[in-house]
């Protein structure tokens, strides 16, 4: 199967508030399969719906590193966060880029899973951004207007 584009910074959909899901179809199913393709090939740890073109409030989430804890999170919403932490993020829709990012350390967010069932997730420090940095996609945000600073080439801060 052909991976889907990633939009990048400049491509207006990227700015649009992503749109509730009512029901999970074929076509859905198939969109959550081919972000989980996209954020393995590009080496990513969390995809919005929005940045491949679609504008539904769907994100997949992966922060292992054998793809073991996959998860699809459908029109989550953050009830809690706490705590502080600051630190560079980047983004696949801003490639070859990365800026320092203060975000809460803690986070509760309640989604529908694939089965449209209500689930919670806490997430902590790198779950924690990622959660954050994901939910903002669907609203229309990117990391780079939280950017305290300026952004950097990623090669020079690995």
């Amino acid at each position: 199967m052909a991976l889907r584009q990633v939009r990048v910074l400049g491509d207006d959909i990227l700015s649009k508030r992503s749109k509730e899901v009512k029901e999970i179809t074929p076509r859905l199913r198939e969109l959550i399969d081919d972000m989980f393709d996209v954020l393995y090939d590009s080496n990513g740890v969390g995809l919005a719906a929005v940045q491949v073109g679609v504008l539904k409030r769907i994100i997949v989430i992966d922060i292992s590193e054998d793809h073991s804890e996959r998860r699809v999170l459908i029109n989550p919403r953050i009830l809690e966060s706490s705590g502080e932490q600051t630190g560079m993020e980047g983004c696949l829709s801003v490639p070859g880029k990365q800026g320092q990012v203060t975000r809460p350390n803690y986070v509760k967010v309640v989604y529908l899973d694939e089965n449209m069932e209500e689930q919670e997730i806490e997430g902590n420090e790198v779950l924690a951004r990622c959660l954050c940095h994901e939910l903002d996609h669907l609203d229309g945000h990117t990391y780079v207007e939280k950017v305290e600073g300026e952004l950097v080439d990623a090669e020079q801060e690995e």
